[in-house]
């Protein structure tokens, strides 16, 4: 068994987090918080290239799904142990691959690891910008928890979703 990136779901747990996004920061939700702790005004908004703003957003989402992808798929781990060429690994890689190659490959444990990874990774990333910019802990709790439940959604996504 040959381990390759599902570009695809790859590229799809980077679009949800538009979506996730649209459904976080919608007023009826965190929106009016995020605003006011953020110093957000609805005429700042009014002047943003949203175009750009979208579009960055999405080749960051992507980056992070590149990253979420190894951190949820544990047998890109055994690849790293052979150096990262299956073709030049000793056939005990092939072996553990045939025998382990789809362990952990669900959408739930994909989840577990993206809910650990936006906990543990992003959440300590805003929290000490928001320290440094004198943000609230509210400020804090709507943005951490915001990319908490994306690396959730993105882990699920990219660990659950068959080639």
């Amino acid at each position: 068994m040959e381990l390759e990136m599902n570009w695809l779901a790859i590229l799809l747990a980077a679009l949800s987090t538009l979506v996730m996004g649209f459904i976080w920061y919608n007023p009826k939700t965190f929106g009016n918080i995020w605003m006011r702790e953020s110093g957000m005004t609805e005429e700042k908004m009014k002047g943003a290239n949203m175009a750009l703003i979208f579009g960055m957003s999405i080749v960051y989402a992507f980056m992070i799904s590149l990253i979420i992808n190894v951190l949820t798929i544990h047998q890109w781990g055994a690849l790293g142990m052979v150096g990262g060429d299956a073709k030049a690994a000793l056939p005990s890689y092939a072996a553990f691959m045939n025998d382990y190659g789809t362990a952990f490959r669900t959408f739930k444990h994909g989840a577990l690891h993206g809910f650990i990874s936006g906990l543990f990774l992003a959440l300590p990333v805003i929290g000490t910008n928001a320290l440094y910019e004198r943000r609230s802990f509210k400020y804090t709790l709507v943005t951490g928890g915001f990319w908490i439940v994306c690396f959730t959604i993105m882990g699920g996504i990219i660990c659950g979703m068959p080639k």
